[in-house]
C-alpha cells in the first residue's frame, strides 16, 4: 500500500511523454501507474510503461555515491560529492586556462530535464565561452531539425496530440508507432474505429504492425523514399489537389518544386520506388481528398545520409496542399527520447541558442549574451555529437562531460568512442546506474 502521495513524472521510455504517478510503497519500494489527468496518455502505458516499475526498484545497478580514480590506472572508489565537484572544476578551469575553452565538452542526453539542458547549456556558451555541447538527440533528430528550419523557418513541431482526433488522413513513413509509440498510437486506432473513413498510408519497405491498420502500404525499396514523395507531389499537381492559394501566400518556390517532381514520370517513379503506380495514385488521391492530413515519421526518415533530403520531401506535400497551420492537419515527427525536443527548445546543441535562436545570427548572439549576463558569445559553432569523440581521440578536446546516456551504444562508430574515451584526459559521467543502456 502506498505510504504517501504518489508524485507526477514522465514515462522515460519513447518520445510520446506519458505521464505517470509514483507512489512510494511501505517496503521500501515504489508504484508506478499511469496518471489518469495527465493529457497524452490520460491513464494509460504501454507495456514498458507498465513494467517501469521493475525497472525503478531493482537497485542492484543503482549508483549512490560519487565515485572517483586518481589515474586510468587505478580503481573507482568512492568520494564525498565536494571532492569530485571541486576536483572536476579544477581539471575542467586548469584545461581551459592551458588550452582554451574548445578543450572541454559536455555530451547530455534527451533524458536530461528541460530545465538540466538549459543550465548546462548556459555555463558552457554563457560563461565557460564555448558551444562543445551537443546530445545523442543529434543521433535521430538533427534530419528533422534541418528539414524544419529549412522548410518553414523554424525547429518547431506545428501540431499537436490533440490534431490526431481532427485528422481524417494520416501518412505514416519510416515509423512503427505500433510498436515504438503504442499509446499515441491507440489514439489513431480509436480515431479510426469511430470514424471508419479516416484513411492511413504508411510508407515503409518492411510489413509492421502499424500496416496493419492501413488503407495503403507503400512497400518502397529502401532508399527512394525522395522519389515516392516527389511522386506523390505530381500525382498531387496533376489531380488539381494543390492549393495555389496557400501557396502564393505562404510558400516560396514552387516553380522549382514543380519542374523537380515532373522530372520522372510516376510509371518512372514506380519501378524505381518498386510500388504499384495505382497505388501511388491512390494514396495521393487520399492525401488531396483529405479535409485535414497528418503526416508522421522517424528514423526511416531521419537516420539516412540523404535524411534532410527525405524529410523536405514530405514537408513539401503538406506545403503544396495547404495541409499544415490549421486544426488536425500538418507534420508530427516522432522521436525516441521524452526530451528531445525540450533540449532543442533551450539550444542543447552545438549550434542552437535558447528559444530557437540561431548561433549564426550576431543579433540572437547579442539578445542571449544580454539576457544571461554573460561574456561574449563564441560565434563558431561547437562539435557536434560525432565530432566530440573524434576531437576527444585526436587530442583537441582534453575534457568531456558525459550525461544520462552511453554512447559505447548509441553512437554509429563504437569502437572509435571507446578509443576517443580512452585517450581522453578526463572523462565525467553523470549517470544513475552502472548498466546504462
Amino acid at each position: 500500500m502506498p505510504t504517501s502521495p504518489a508524485s507526477p513524472s514522465i514515462c522515460c521510455y519513447c518520445g510520446v511523454g506519458c505521464g505517470v504517478l509514483v507512489e512510494p510503497l511501505k517496503n521500501g519500494d515504489v508504484a508506478v501507474v499511469g496518471n489518469p489527468t495527465y493529457p497524452v496518455n490520460k491513464g494509460a502505458l504501454c507495456s514498458k510503461g507498465l513494467n517501469l516499475q521493475y525497472t525503478v526498484n531493482d537497485r542492484s545497478d543503482r549508483l549512490l555515491y560519487p565515485q572517483m580514480r586518481y589515474s586510468k590506472s587505478r580503481p573507482l572508489q568512492r568520494v564525498s560529492w565536494d571532492e569530485a565537484l571541486q576536483r572536476t572544476a579544477a581539471v575542467f578551469k586548469t584545461f581551459i586556462e592551458q588550452y582554451g575553452p574548445d578543450s572541454v565538452a559536455f555530451y547530455a542526453s534527451g533524458q536530461c530535464l528541460t530545465e538540466e539542458y538549459y543550465v548546462i547549456n548556459k555555463l558552457i556558451k554563457g560563461f565557460i565561452g564555448s558551444n562543445n555541447i551537443d546530445t545523442n538527440s543529434r543521433l535521430c533528430m538533427s534530419s528533422a531539425v534541418v528539414g524544419y528550419k529549412m522548410a518553414l523557418g523554424e525547429d518547431s513541431v506545428p501540431v499537436c496530440y490533440d490534431d490526431i482526433e481532427l485528422a481524417d488522413c494520416f501518412l505514416v513513413a519510416g515509423a512503427n508507432p505500433a510498436w515504438c509509440h503504442p499509446i499515441l498510437w491507440r489514439r489513431v486506432e480509436a480515431h479510426k474505429a469511430a470514424n471508419p473513413d479516416t484513411k492511413i498510408i504508411v510508407i515503409d519497405p518492411r510489413a509492421t504492425d502499424t500496416c496493419a491498420l492501413a488503407d495503403v502500404h507503400l512497400q518502397l525499396i529502401p532508399g527512394t523514399d525522395v522519389v515516392l514523395n516527389q511522386a506523390l507531389g505530381r500525382a498531387l499537381i496533376e489531380s488539381g489537389d494543390i492549393d495555389l492559394a496557400f501557396i502564393e501566400r505562404h510558400a516560396e518556390g514552387y516553380e522549382a518544386y514543380r519542374e523537380v517532381v515532373f522530372e520522372r514520370t510516376l510509371a518512372e517513379s514506380a519501378q524505381l520506388c518498386g510500388v504499384p503506380e495505382a497505388d501511388i495514385r491512390l494514396a495521393a488521391s487520399y492525401l488531396g481528398g483529405a479535409k485535414a492530413f497528418m503526416s508522421m515519421w522517424t528514423m526511416g526518415l531521419n537516420q539516412s545520409a540523404v535524411g534532410v533530403d527525405k524529410n523536405l520531401s514530405l514537408l513539401n506535400l503538406h506545403l503544396i496542399t495547404g495541409q499544415i497551420g490549421r486544426p488536425g492537419a500538418g507534420p508530427l515527427s516522432l522521436t525516441g527520447q521524452p526530451n528531445a525536443m525540450g533540449g532543442r527548445e533551450v539550444g542543447g546543441l552545438s549550434n542552437l541558442l535558447p528559444a530557437h535562436r540561431n548561433l549564426n545570427n550576431p543579433a540572437h548572439r547579442a539578445e542571449v549574451q544580454q539576457f544571461w549576463g554573460s561574456g561574449p558569445l563564441a560565434a563558431t559553432p561547437g562539435y557536434t555529437a560525432t565530432e566530440m569523440f573524434e576531437a576527444l581521440e585526436d587530442g583537441r578536446l582534453k575534457a568531456i562531460w558525459v550525461i544520462c546516456t552511453n554512447p559505447l551504444t548509441s553512437l554509429p562508430n563504437v569502437r572509435q568512442a571507446e578509443a576517443a574515451l580512452a585517450k581522453a584526459k578526463y572523462v565525467v559521467v553523470q549517470e544513475v546506474s552502472t548498466r546504462p543502456e
